[in-house]
Order: C-alpha cells, then structure tokens, then sequence
C-alpha cells in the first residue's frame, strides 16, 4: 500500500513502506558504547573499597555508588552497596565482559567474596554518517506515529523502531545515533532498516 506525502514546497509523493534492506553504500555503524550489568553476588562497603581501590570514587551525597574506572578494556563501572554492578563505556561486548570480570576480581581482592553472575548486556549505542542531508519534516509527517521531531527542544529526530527494538535518533546534516540495542547485530539490522527511509528523504 502506498501513503501519500506532501509538504509545503514539495509535490506529493508516494512512498512505500520501507523494509529492511542491506543496499547501502558500505556504511557500517560504529559502536561507540555498549553498557552491561552484572552481580557480584554479596554485600559491599562502599567505603573501604574507595579507600583502598585505585582510580574509585565515592561520594554518597551525590550518587550511591562507587565510581571505578580502569584503562583496559577503558571502560567506568558504577559499584552499588547491594553487589549490583553496571560497565559503562566498552567498545564492544566482549570488552564488556572482560572489563566485568576485571572490576569483580579487583572487589574480590580486597577481600570480599565475590561470586560473579548474571552478566547481561543492557544498551549498545551505533553512530554513523550517510552523508546527506535528509528533511525532517517530511519524515516526521510520513512516520508520526513512531517518531517525535521538536527542533526548537531537541535538533534531532526521534525514530522508535519496534523490530530491532531500537531507537534511532536523526540529525538533518546526516549523523545518526541508533540506542538501546540488546545485540552488535541489532544496531546493524536497525540501520539497514532505516537506510531506505532516509534516502526518500534525502535533500
């Protein structure tokens, strides 16, 4: 089924709802953040752990976590009193995983009794450029029921995606932000889907 389209300036159109396509010019999104969680399986002070854990802040007036950091994989992870654990930052899933296991062996060696478990991936964050600009309006007009575009508040375009569910966020000059991906594949499967769109936008 075909859904018209018009704005001012522009003719009516027709377009056709896009499907996942892998016709894109070789642009691959590049994963720029992936954030997991894990638990460390006991309780935790807070305290004597920034007292004797290299690059550790704690500041409970501010957040109720440790914040720790180490260089590789560079990664920060955010240390709760209950054992829960979040790693911010990785480049990849793996990296994320390994930086997990790293902050857990770093609390275990201050003496606590670390049982590591329930590693899961959260969000992974892809940015790409396609390299031209796309009209905003018009794609808002033709999506609205899934995507928000307010650009006195917010210069992009908000473009929720049910399968992959991601959320891919539209800048006019052609930068795209694709968040909450569970999976690597998923941020490449989200933007094939919205490639195609975008290019019937294309200025």
């Amino acid at each position: 089924m075909f859904t018209p389209l018009s704005t001012p300036g522009h003719p009516m159109t027709f377009l056709t709802p896009a499907t996942p396509s892998s016709a894109n010019p070789g642009i691959i999104p590049q994963i720029v953040s992936v954030v997991s969680t894990a638990n460390l399986g006991c309780k935790l002070d807070l305290k004597k752990i920034v007292r004797h854990a290299k690059d550790a802040q704690y500041d409970p007036k501010k957040f109720a976590a440790v914040i720790m950091r180490i260089r590789e994989p560079r990664t920060t992870a955010q240390i709760f009193k209950s054992g829960k654990m979040s790693v911010l930052g990785a480049k990849s899933e793996e990296d994320s995983k390994i930086a997990a296991r790293r902050y857990a062996r770093i609390i275990q060696k201050l003496g606590f009794e670390v049982k590591f478990s329930n590693f899961k991936i959260q969000s992974i964050v892809g940015v790409c450029d396609v390299k031209f600009h796309i009209r905003l309006e018009g794609l808002v007009l033709a999506h609205k029921l899934i995507s928000s575009y307010e650009p006195e508040l917010f210069p992009g375009l908000i473009y929720h995606m049910a399968n992959p569910r991601v959320v891919v966020t539209i800048f006019v000059h052609g930068k795209i932000v694709l968040t909450g991906a569970k999976m690597k594949s998923e941020i490449y499967e989200a933007f094939d889907y919205i490639y195609p769109i975008l290019k019937q936008f294309k200025i």
